[in-house]
């Protein structure tokens, strides 16, 4: 199914203003709004709104990805009780952070909050795990849009069982991600690659870029596994001004990635400039231009991906029509570009 790009379309329609129905679309986008467990800025459980409202804006012809766009991008409808759920957890939450800030000797307390939120969190994986198994068992390519980073831990799982977890997670961020736990929170924003990768459908391998902020714990975490490679911010940015080009850096990069490849992607691996509302920003990580050179290099290398997902969009706080339209602008382009790689490394 392909539609004439002059049709006029509206921001009403799933994505990008394309008129297309999920049935009849390609890629399929889960909007996933949750940030139950942030714990510096907010705003992240608006990012799916933020960017399907700024993906209208974008003219779908790219040099890139030529006219990938005509085998259709559908985003599912705002899962209004997924929201609610958020919202209503978030509070609890917060409540719990402020207590252990304090050191509050309300014990009774804190265990019902966690063990709430946990709850929660669990709820929300076997919910986002239920739905991208649906997307998979339809034979479309998934994609996630979060949401905060503990969002996509079921589709990471619903994609590593499909393809018995012989695949690598490209994860871009400026977290490591892998505390075994965050305030108490097993299912974290600060986790998700720490979950993912004890558990029993792990990947075949994870590579992450742009790291720059980590505790202790995480960097032993990381050296003690031979199937996780780090390539630090600091060690790339020292490469790069040493005069290596960053062709070079991504060929090393991508050499590391099995034949199947899932890209994790929390906007805040950006330089913060690009998206400064997002909601744990960090000084360092690269433009929009390097992750584009990046992702046209791994689309040219003869390697599938076979899932991705994009999260920490943020609006800072407000409600999306209140938010700086320039975070939505680049997460909705970002997001263009990972639909059409993700088409064209699967061709049909």
């Amino acid at each position: 199914m392909s539609f004439d790009a002059t049709t006029t379309v509206s921001a009403e329609f799933g994505i990008f203003g394309i008129p297309l129905t999920e049935e009849q679309s390609r890629v399929i986008l889960l909007p996933v709004p949750w940030e139950v467990t942030t714990s510096y800025g907010s705003g992240a459980s608006w990012g799916p709104s933020l960017i399907r409202e700024a993906s209208a804006q974008i003219d779908l012809y790219d040099l890139e990805l030529g006219k990938s766009y005509e085998q259709g991008y559908h985003m599912l409808p705002h899962p209004v009780e997924i929201k609610n759920l958020n919202d209503k957890m978030k509070l609890k939450a917060q409540e719990l952070i402020e207590l252990v800030t304090n050191q509050s000797s309300d014990q009774a307390r804190m265990d019902q909050l966690r063990a709430e939120v946990n709850q929660a969190s669990h709820t929300l994986n076997e919910w986002v795990y239920a739905q991208s198994t649906r997307i998979l068992e339809n034979g479309k390519l998934l994609g996630l849009v979060g949401g905060d980073h503990s969002s996509p831990y079921g589709a990471i799982r619903a994609v590593c069982e499909k393809n018995s977890s012989d695949i690598g997670i490209l994860h871009i961020d400026a977290h490591s991600d892998t505390r075994k736990a965050y305030h108490g929170f097993t299912h974290s924003h600060a986790s998700i690659m720490y979950n993912v990768m004890t558990a029993p459908w792990k990947p075949k391998k994870l590579v992450q870029i742009g790291i720059r902020d980590f505790c202790e714990e995480e960097y032993e975490f990381i050296k003690s596994r031979n199937d996780i490679k780090t390539f630090f911010d600091l060690d790339l940015k020292r490469r790069l001004m040493n005069g290596e080009a960053w062709a070079r850096v991504v060929q090393d990069i991508i050499k590391e990635l099995p034949e199947k490849v899932y890209i994790s992607f929390d906007i805040d691996g950006l330089d913060p400039a690009f998206c400064p509302h997002t909601g744990t920003p960090v000084s360092g990580g690269y433009s929009t231009d390097q992750i584009h050179y990046l992702l046209y290099e791994l689309g040219s290398s003869g390697k599938k991906i076979v899932g991705f997902d994009l999260n920490e969009v943020s609006t800072g706080g407000v409600t999306p029509d209140q938010a700086d339209p320039w975070d939505g602008n680049v997460g909705a382009r970002m997001l263009f570009k990972l639909c059409g790689w993700s088409v064209l490394t699967n061709k049909v």
